[in-house]
């Protein structure tokens, strides 16, 4: 991400508007909105990943870097490890209790 003259990250900013904007749709939608709890999750989730994705690339620096091979192979890594843990945590909690 480059700065302008005076040194003001100014692509921060715009990802940290966006990054509320997106919030606040969520919360809108969650709250004000009739629509049937399923797709409210489903909005809700894909808001969530578009904004884990902004995120990455503005903050993260995700563009960044000599190798971008690199980065894309450690974001796959971290994502295989969350969903590994996100799955093997409700596993346990779901057919623990039978042991």
């Amino acid at each position: 991400m480059e700065q302008n003259a005076k040194g003001f990250p100014i692509n921060h900013v715009i990802g940290f508007l966006t990054s509320l904007i997106l919030t606040f749709a969520a919360v809108f939608l969650a709250f004000k909105t009739s629509l049937p709890v399923k797709a409210i999750i489903g909005v809700i989730g894909t808001l969530a990943v578009i904004q884990a994705g902004l995120q990455l690339y503005m903050f993260m620096h995700m563009n960044e870097g000599e190798d971008g091979k690199a980065n894309v192979i450690n974001i796959a890594y971290a994502f295989f490890i969350a969903i590994v843990t996100v799955a093997g945590s409700i596993w346990v909690m779901s057919f623990g209790h039978h042991m």
